[in-house]
């Protein structure tokens, strides 16, 4: 067995924020790894963010400039989904969208050979809605991984209702040997992460939007008073506010409680185009 539980070829699809982070802790733990992505500068800007990452890496000590080179070795870049047909495993990154999921997993399950374990790294889409567009609904799983892939440990494994024994326990298995902590969730709307987070950015976004006090005395209050590492505006921008929203539109549609339902003005913000971090401004700005 190799050293990422029995996958020795993976590949990634989708080259954003979480697809270039997944290419690389699969790649750092000695899988050979295809990164797929339909925008060419997508792609280049997915290989410079690992090149970058495991820059960082060495010279904080964790990693020589000669495991660098090996492990981005490792990761051939692709704009063509065809080039996923020799891998083993595939983790789809790509945007929070069903329709567009959806397609990727039909294409995938024509491409692939029938072996083949499907994964997705939604945030909250149903497992089992995305295995229903495949012939495969045995071998579709989630993978959900945490921002920043290399550094967070957990990985969120989901399993849609035809998911098999057999695909979990690999995958599982897989999650270990890439240095992760797999936590098993079944497929409800947001799982177990975005169940819990997502309303309590959204409680944040109402307390600013109706006054209840500045964005710095909302994060100062969640980080000193509940021992969080970031406060949840902060942490709104690093995820994407586009992607907080579109998480809290599956919870709100597929739990159909208000509760879930989101803050005026995030929608506000995403029409807006303020995304946080990756677009320099969000509820703070960034150079």
């Amino acid at each position: 067995m190799s050293v990422t539980g029995g996958f020795e070829r993976v590949a990634v699809v989708g080259a954003g924020t979480m697809g270039n982070g997944i290419a690389q802790t699969f790649a750092t733990h000695g899988a050979e790894v295809v990164l797929i992505d339909v925008v060419e500068p997508a792609l280049k800007k997915g290989l410079a963010a690992i090149e970058k990452s495991l820059a960082k890496l060495a010279e904080k000590g964790k990693l020589t400039v000669g495991d660098t080179r090996t492990i981005f070795g490792r990761v051939k870049p692709s704009t063509r989904l065809q080039d996923a047909r020799a891998a083993e495993l595939v983790v789809e990154a790509v945007v929070e969208k069903i329709e567009v999921k959806r397609q990727v997993f039909q294409e995938l399950d024509e491409l692939a050979p029938g072996a083949t374990i499907l994964a997705t790294n939604t945030s909250s889409i149903s497992i089992t809605a995305l295995a229903a567009a495949t012939k495969r609904a045995d071998r579709v799983i989630g993978m959900h991984f945490m921002n920043p892939v290399p550094l967070m440990a957990l990985v969120e494994v989901i399993r849609g209702q035809e998911t098999s024994d057999a695909t979990t326990q690999r995958v599982v298995a897989a999650a270990k040997a890439i240095g992760k902590t797999p936590v098993e969730a079944n497929d409800y709307p947001g799982f177990v992460s975005n169940r819990v987070l997502m309303p309590m950015i959204n409680e944040a976004v109402y307390c600013l939007m109706e006054g209840v006090a500045t964005r710095e005395s909302i994060d100062t209050v969640m980080k000193l008073g509940m021992n969080h590492p970031m406060g949840p505006l902060a942490l709104a921008d690093l995820i994407g506010l586009d992607v907080c929203l579109d998480i809290l539109e599956v919870l709100h549609s597929g739990l159909g409680d208000d509760k879930y339902r989101p803050c005026p003005l995030l929608r506000r913000m995403v029409a807006a185009g303020r995304l946080g971090k990756k677009s320099g401004k969000g509820f703070y700005e960034y150079n």
